[in-house]
């Protein structure tokens, strides 16, 4: 398991490097079926890489792109409409404020049709427009055709797209050629897409005038976290009563109940590894869970009925550390454990820490279920999550038993075992109450039912941080406190800043158009779930350019760069990059005055002039069509900066020189200012 979990480690930074380039997630296979009695079915396959998707159909309107299937063709009379088949997945989108239903790992489209002259040969075309994206990105939406032969005697010949018949309209198109390594190559001598020029031959993406303010991408950020939230969790559950009183013992046994001190301190450091071993161990399961399930957890995490289990099992696990009830493994459990312990040698130590790691379960089990329903209602690879939260939260234990083996001198120094432990249990608790609450958020923005408002959010969580000052302060006591506990200037401390924890969730309570509590927006619901809501009038009251040659005549007239925006319509993280990072403060004043701002939606469903419009051959029979105004600024940003992906930041001179590296995807406010802040300062000075 460390091996693969470095190897994956690896991998993801590798394609940290590939992804600013073309991507396609996507792969299709087209087939036509015989049904019998002069009837066919058109099947379209999609498969789609790990982490991506493609909306359903049926994904409600002004959220995503709706995945569209025509069939068409000589001879061809359609039967009813087209269907989707496979795993259909709907989650709550904070970005859109509404649900969106999206296809992951493959799905199917379906046509049927019937020839209208049996006796004669059928000439089908397949067209299909849809849109993909991730955790982080979306792709400019496609629009790919298809083409097959069907004869009535039920023999299907496949034409070859390059030397397919054109359509009626073929005479006003002409066809680029798409180079695998460089994306689409579009003769600007010739092509009709765009009179002025689609490609700028003076950008050069790969060579910016300045290489500052390159904000990379964090692929890999997420699994690191986790590595640190588990590790985190490890350090608390080794403070609590059911593990604390026995690092002293178990450490002593090792490096006192041995004639041989380095053999002591040998096996004490086993016995930390061990342990290490056996929490990434457990991960193991949700590994096998989801190669054979597929998208389970992805399941999970839009699941009104489990979100609900999970609130229920928070607010369980709340009431296990205020002390009301006990959480424990069967006692036989431990049992066979302890007594395999006997055998001695490694197999014996491994069975001591196996034996540490059950009767623990009492404190460790609510902190090791925060992880993993964090993991699971957090990410698209939750195997991976659980395995470096769970490779954390071992860590801390293996270090701090291998630390005090190697200085046993450092035990004396530890603090007694004593009521602060409870107290650290007990705020635990709290911890939990308001974790339980995003669940049941969770719940009621998928259901739809919109019950638990964002104000009513914010009022319960201020509840329960004021029960916890209340408590830390000794004001409210639970079943295991002293009747007269001694509050130490730790708890004060702590009561204090719970206290400033209220006065920040109080700001969240008072209306206003730009989003606040930035810090919890992943976990509180979307603002337009509220009792007040607020319209906007464009984005953050900006009206951007939406065609760049206006935006590049307007810069040389102003004097300024222009910051191009690949955005989109159906772009969840373009709107969240938007609401979360435009509107901050030393963000905002620099898209307002410094740059000349060039929004350009690649899903405008915007027809082009007949005498625009174009068709890019993919390949492997398939072929885009370019035909709107946001099939020209996808392709556009294709050929000029050989990347397909919203949002999508450049920064240029009005002459069309790219200023500094272009950047990808939703990111931390201080990456963005860094980009915008070095481009801006670089042209003012050099202008």
């Amino acid at each position: 398991m460390k091996f693969k979990s470095w190897f994956l480690l690896v991998l993801l930074f590798l394609v940290t490097g590939i992804n600013a380039q073309i991507k396609n997630p996507v792969k299709f296979k087209f087939t036509i079926n015989e049904l019998g009695d002069n009837q066919y079915e058109a099947v379209l396959n999609a498969t789609m890489e790990s982490g991506w998707h493609i909306y359903s159909k049926d994904i409600p309107e002004d959220t995503g792109i709706p995945t569209e299937y025509k069939v068409s063709g000589k001879n061809i009379e359609l039967i009813g409409k087209f269907t989707e088949v496979g795993k259909k997945h709907e989650e709550f989108s904070e970005a859109f404020g509404g649900n969106i239903v999206y296809y992951s790992n493959s799905a199917a489209f379906k046509q049927k049709f019937r020839l209208k002259d049996g006796t004669k040969p059928g000439d089908v075309v397949a067209e299909i427009t849809y849109q993909t994206c991730d955790d982080r990105v979306c792709l400019a939406p496609n629009t790919l055709e298809f083409n097959k032969q069907v004869t009535p005697k039920g023999s299907v010949e496949e034409t070859e797209p390059a030397t397919a018949e054109p359509s009626k309209d073929s005479a006003k198109t002409e066809t680029a050629v798409v180079n695998p390594a460089k994306g689409p190559v579009v003769n600007t001598e010739t092509s009709k897409l765009d009179p002025k020029q689609l490609k700028i031959e003076s950008i050069n993406f790969k060579k910016p005038l300045t290489d500052c303010g390159v904000a990379s991408e964090k692929v890999a950020e997420n699994y690191w976290t986790y590595l640190l939230l588990g590790f985190i969790g490890g350090l608390i559950a080794l403070l609590t009563p059911c593990v604390f009183p026995m690092i002293p013992l178990t450490v002593s046994f090792f490096t006192k109940g041995s004639l041989n001190k380095a053999k002591g301190k040998r096996d004490a450091f086993i016995y930390g590894f061990f342990i290490f071993l056996i929490f990434v161990l457990l991960s193991v399961p949700f590994h096998i869970i989801d190669g054979i399930a597929g998208n389970i957890f992805n399941e999970i995490s839009t699941s009104v009925w489990l979100n609900i289990a999970f609130f229920i099992i928070f607010i369980f696990f709340a009431g296990s550390f205020f002390g009301y009830y006990d959480i424990t493994l069967p006692s036989a459990i431990a049992n066979k454990s302890s007594k395999a312990e006997e055998a001695g040698g490694i197999v014996g130590i491994f069975f001591m820490a196996l034996t540490l790691v059950i009767v623990s379960f009492s404190c460790t089990g609510p902190i090791l279920g925060s992880l993993l329903g964090s993991a699971v209602t957090g990410s698209a690879n939750v195997p991976m999550l659980l395995t470096f939260a769970l490779a954390g939260f071992g860590l801390a234990w293996a270090i701090i038993f291998g630390l005090l083996a190697l200085f046993p001198q450092a035990l004396q120094s530890l603090p007694k075992s004593g009521g602060w432990m409870n107290t650290v249990k007990v705020v635990l608790g709290f911890v939990e109450l308001a974790l339980a609450l995003k669940f049941l958020s969770k719940a009621d923005l998928v259901s739809k039912t919109f019950l638990l408002k964002r104000e009513l959010f914010i009022v319960i969580w201020i509840l329960v941080a004021l029960g916890l000052a209340l408590y830390l302060f000794g004001l409210i006591r639970f079943p295991h406190d002293d009747k007269k506990p001694k509050i130490s200037i730790t708890r004060k401390i702590l009561g204090v800043l719970g206290l400033g924890f209220v006065i920040y969730l109080v700001q969240g309570l008072i209306p206003s158009e730009r989003p606040k509590l930035q810090l919890l927006s992943g976990i509180l619901p979307p603002l337009n779930v509220s009792y007040v809501h607020d319209e906007k009038d464009g984005i953050l009251g900006m009206h951007p350019e939406h065609d760049f040659f206006n935006a590049v005549e307007l810069a040389k007239k102003e004097g300024k760069p222009i910051l191009i925006d690949f955005t989109g319509y159906g772009c969840e993280n373009c709107r969240k990059m938007e609401e979360f990072v435009w509107s901050e403060g030393d963000i905002l004043p620099i898209l307002q005055n410094d740059v000349v701002l060039a929004s350009l939606y690649v899903d405008d469903k915007e027809e082009l002039p007949e005498d625009q419009k174009t068709k890019i051959d993919l390949g492997d029979g398939q072929v885009k069509k370019v035909k709107t105004i946001g099939d020209r600024w996808s392709l556009f940003q294709q050929v000029n900066f050989n990347n397909n992906s919203q949002p999508h930041y450049v920064l240029l001179t009005p002459d069309g020189k790219v200023i500094n590296t272009p950047v990808s995807g939703y990111m931390p406010k201080e990456d963005f200012k860094k980009f915008l802040e070095c481009g801006v300062s670089y042209y003012k000075n050099n202008k």
